[in-house]
């Protein structure tokens, strides 16, 4: 070894006091850090980036047949970039929906109807949580399908401005305030609170003047006024934005002013993005963008790569359908629209996956380690028995005759109803694990009681109750059943899984699958027998399921379907003989998390009627349980029959079937209560003159049945208020195309309702006193409302406080507005003040150019546990509302 450099060194201070400092610096850092740091193959996978970095270094790296490939819906992986495959697909209209087990809480409607915001808060809590667990399990098991991600086309904010809308289900009801105060609590619970990761994101739908009719939506152009515009239909979508800061927008199918809702320079880019200042992403509604080629349709481009092109350009992102891919590619080549634009559509559908955590470590993301046991969990269902009692409305009660007594010893439950799960549903639903109708729970909670069951008519004319066909008519060989050969694609090719006798063709896979292992959910059946009938008669036979299929019959094929994305019901009608042998073969398959399948029929020439009034004799109170079903109200559907239009309503009174039954039933002399479950306000005339008791709920979840029994026999007290105004006829409405507020909804409807937007009664009585508004309000300065709301009856219960606000004024305007409400829970005898602040843009006018402006003059509120000025109906829950004028100035 040579010293002789060591002896130098030692000499040199400077140098020694350098090597020094050196290797404490080499130690120090290799203490610091545990493991080497991590290098990554591009700048985009670095979390310690800014997403904006992170998104424009990605761009940087692909082709432009890359970028349009992450354009549409089921965007593609980019294997070379690390990029997996996303479906931006998915839907939580009132729980995580067509994804397999879920918690289902009541529909829109019902939502809308508990007027409890932040009941709704706690909802959309449930909701992502669950949504979030099922994404990561599904992100585990190598599942990236339809219903898998965080990017949920909720909620649907549109205003329910006619009750003949198949869709206002989905809907928070006719009021712009209510629904954007509903609105924005569900956005807000979904998208979560953290400042680094969104929880999921949640779209607002459709946006913007959108309300039906459905079978038409595809070429229909509306027209409205800007006050209209701006006061009723934008509102919800405002709020939203600025106060929810919702991250997705749904563009409509309609057109607006000329312009394709989803191609609008006014929506998209004026309002959304300039006046709003809105950031996120807008998408399509499923295939929108092919109505601006299509033939007659909006006739707007001749060309799929000009459609594509003006999308982009306006504004839309995300295309749910396949016209950007590869149209928009081939729009850039022919300089239809520049890259550029597309690049921006396309940061922005970025951004948000990278907010949501996507391209991040999983333990970097507060979201990702909620475990999947919250699923159906205990408090889920908890909650959802909560709402679906909240959401129940009294809309008549004359002589007290709710409750009813539980010791009473026999009871008729009778109607198309009182026994169907799929009305505890509506559309867009979860598959529950429960499944309480009102017949199980009356069941349960009258253990000692006889309980008198019959369906006693169909739904509709022409539209049967469809019920699993059982084993005792279906054989193959020897044994009961049909003979299923079970398949691990979606094409019954090659040799089966296996093979096995079902007895019945009834199975909703839960939780499970028919085999283990499979990828991606996808697998197929096929089953083969025979159909002997017991009776003869005429027959509906169906198969109602998911995804698609083929029905044979006899050697014929008597219906096909695909692309089925919750569960409907495909049938042929077949006159039938007994004991005569029938052939059937079903070939079914599955490409997503929600399979189901039942071979379903019903005798169509049955006397229905009969038996249900031998059940009401027979029985000491008889319960009612009638309405409509989410089989024939709904989005688009192939529906046609006396007063239904395409899953629209030609007519709104129940359907004469249902009316025939309660006269009958009526006019044996039995206490009768009417419930209604629908997702639409129903003219129900005869009922309102002639049954004493009559109970609204709605399309109700799967505990519905258990809060509806509640509610008839005394353990809940109901508050639920109507979120719509309940007509007397149709003909008290204007033209459905027509969507000028004149004459439509509470604030401008200038006829007699049946039931009035805010109504529904109580068990108890609340009382009001002490209001206390300022007397004068300098304009543009907020004013302050309270008031002291009693119990001043003998139960504890729940009132809905309304302050409504009529601006005198304003001529032209609403009769009122409703500008604030408060649910509040009083125990017998307790009074509490409630307090609202009512904003000047609340008290403001719109003016023709779609501005506010502030005018002086008198203002009048009124205060109470409705909508004032209804003294005909028996509400006996509200003695006393409040009103008071004030002079603005």
């Amino acid at each position: 070894m040579n010293f002789n450099f060591l002896k130098k060194s030692l000499s040199n201070k400077s140098f020694y006091f350098k090597m020094v400092v050196f290797i404490f610096l080499v130690v120090a850092s290799c203490a610091s850090n545990d493991k080497p740091k991590k290098i990554y193959a591009f700048n985009f996978q670095n979390p310690s980036l800014s997403i904006d970095e992170r998104v424009q270094d990605l761009l940087g790296q692909m082709t432009l047949q890359e970028k349009v490939s992450q354009m549409r819906y089921d965007a593609p992986s980019i294997e070379r970039l690390g990029i997996p495959e996303y479906n931006w697909w998915n839907e939580c209209l009132h729980g995580v929906a067509r994804a397999g087990e879920a918690t289902v809480f009541p529909q829109g409607i019902g939502m809308g109807a508990t007027w409890n915001a932040p009941l709704i808060f706690k909802m959309g809590t449930a909701v992502s949580d669950e949504a979030r667990a099922k994404h990561h399990k599904a992100i585990v098991e190598g599942k990236r399908g339809i219903y898998q991600g965080l990017t949920f086309w909720t909620p649907n904010i549109n205003i329910f401005r006619d009750p003949r809308w198949g869709r206002g289900q989905e809907t928070y009801g006719e009021d712009p305030y209510l629904t954007s105060r509903i609105g924005v609590n569900y956005i807000k619970a979904l998208q979560g609170d953290d400042d680094k990761h969104l929880k999921v994101v949640a779209t607002a739908k459709h946006f913007a003047v959108h309300s039906g009719p459905e079978k038409s939506r595809h070429e229909d152009n509306y027209q409205t006024s800007n006050r209209d515009l701006y006061e009723t239909y934008l509102p919800a979508f405002e709020a939203a934005v600025k106060e929810a800061k919702v991250h997705s927008v749904m563009c409509a199918y309609n057109r607006y002013r000329d312009e394709a809702c989803c191609g609008s320079n006014l929506l998209l880019n004026k309002i959304l993005r300039d006046d709003w200042g809105f950031g996120g992403y807008v998408v399509s509604d499923c295939w929108a963008i092919n109505d601006f080629w299509e033939p007659n349709k909006h006739n707007l481009v001749e060309t799929p790569e000009e459609a594509a092109a003006l999308a982009v350009d306006r504004g839309t992102d995300l295309n749910c359908g396949s016209v950007y891919d590869p149209n928009l590619t081939e729009a850039v080549l022919k300089k239809l629209i520049d890259e550029p634009k597309v690049d921006l559509a396309l940061s922005r559908l970025f951004i948000a996956r990278f907010k949501l955590g996507m391209f991040d470590p999983a333990e970097n993301v507060k979201w990702s380690k909620i475990p999947y046991e919250v699923v159906a969990s205990e408090e889920h269902y908890a909650l959802s028995e909560k709402i679906a009692r909240e959401s129940m409305v009294l809309l008549k009660n004359d002589n007290n005759t709710l409750p009813l007594n539980k010791n009473i010893k026999s009871i008729a439950v009778i109607g198309p109803n009182a026994d169907s799960r799929q009305v505890l549903l509506g559309n867009y639903h979860g598959t529950p694990k429960n499944n309480y109708t009102p017949l199980l729970a009356i069941k349960n909670k009258l253990p000692n009681a006889t309980v008198n069951y019959a369906i006693g008519s169909d739904i509709a004319v022409g539209w049967p109750t469809l019920n699993a066909i059982p084993s005792t008519v279906l054989r193959n060989g020897t044994k009961k059943g049909l003979k299923g050969e079970y398949f691990k694609n979606v094409d019954w090719k090659g040799n089966p899984e296996f093979t096995r006798n079902d007895e019945v063709i009834d199975f909703t896979w839960v939780g499970e699958r028919p085999m283990d292992n499979l990828k991606k959910d996808v697998f197929s059946v096929k089953w083969t027998g025979e159909l002997v009938p017991d009776v003869s008669g005429a027959y509906r036979i169906g198969l109602r399921a998911s995804s698609g299929g083929k029905l044979y019959f006899n050697d014929t094929l008597r219906f096909e379907f695909s692309d089925d994305h919750e569960p409907k019901t495909h049938y042929f009608d077949a006159d039938l003989v007994e004991g005569e042998v029938n052939t059937i073969k079903i070939e079914y398959y599955n490409y997503h998390a929600d399979p189901q399948a039942q071979l379903v029929w019903a005798k169509t020439d049955a006397d229905l009627i009969t038996p249900a009034i031998d059940a009401a004799k027979k029985s000491e109170v008889v319960l009612l349980f009638l309405g409509l079903s989410p089989s024939i109200e709904g989005e688009e559907m192939p529906v046609l029959l006396e007063g239904f239009d395409k899953g629209d309503r030609s007519e709104i009174s129940l359907p004469k079937t249902q009316v025939e039954l309660m006269k009958k039933i009526q006019a044996l002399g039995k206490p009768t209560v009417l419930v209604l479950m629908n997702g639409s306000a129903l003219a129900v005339n005869w009922a309102a003159d002639n049954v004493p008791a009559i109970l609204e709920a709605w399309y109700p979840g799967e505990f519905g049945g258990k809060a509806i029994a509640d509610v008839l026999f005394g353990d809940y007290n109901p508050g639920g208020k109507l979120p719509v105004t309940f007509y007397k006829s149709v003909n008290d409405l204007p033209d459905f195309k027509n969507y000028n507020m004149e004459n439509r909804t509470y604030k401008y409807f200038k006829g007699e309702p049946l039931f009035p937007f805010g109504h529904g009664l109580s068990y108890t009585n609340f009382s009001y006193s002490a209001l206390n508004i300022q007397d004068s309000i300098v304009a543009n300065e907020p004013i302050t409302v309270s008031v002291n709301v009693t119990n001043a009856g003998e139960i504890a219960g729940d009132e809905v406080v309304q302050l409504y606000l009529t601006h005198k004024g304003d001529t032209s305007g609403p009769k009122r507005s409703l500008v604030g409400f408060n649910r509040i829970h009083l125990k017998v005898n307790e009074t509490k003040t409630v307090n609202f602040t009512v904003t000047p843009k609340q008290y403001g006018i719109i003016a023709p150019d779609g501005k506010y402006s502030i005018k002086t003059g008198l203002l009048t509120f009124s205060v109470g546990g409705k909508q004032p000025g209804f003294k005909n109906l028996a509400d006996a829950s509200t003695t006393n509302s409040m009103q008071k004028t004030i002079l603005l100035q």
